[in-house]
């Protein structure tokens, strides 16, 4: 039996992975880059990743986008999954928001979060 592709998503700090672990319902590593990431970090991590099926998922913000912005150009098999512009950080987004923007990217997340 083939294993299934492990899923990853990457955020910028805790409580954005706290958001994310409350609202998805699979097993799911989730990793936080504490806001910034040196080149060499993110070379590991692309290392460590690479047979992995990876998203990010970064506040829509400045420091967001500049970290959206070295992913595209250093991960580019990495897919993004966005918050709207109007809650500006995913830890302050509402939960069925974020729990929305999860499942359009196939990643299962706890029924309730979706009402």
């Amino acid at each position: 039996m083939e294993q299934a592709v492990e899923k990853v998503i990457i955020v910028e700090g805790k409580s954005d992975k706290k958001k994310v672990q409350e609202v998805i319902n699979e097993s799911v590593e989730i990793i936080c880059t504490n806001g910034t990431i040196g080149l060499s970090k993110l070379d590991e991590l692309i290392d460590m990743l690479y047979d992995k099926e990876v998203f990010v998922l970064f506040d829509s913000d400045d420091s967001g986008d500049k970290l959206r912005k070295q992913f595209k150009r250093e991960f580019p098999e990495a897919k993004h999954i966005y918050i709207d512009r109007a809650y500006r950080e995913v830890a302050s987004a509402p939960d069925n928001h974020v729990a929305t923007a999860l499942l359009q990217a196939n990643i299962q997340v706890h029924s309730k979060y979706l009402l």
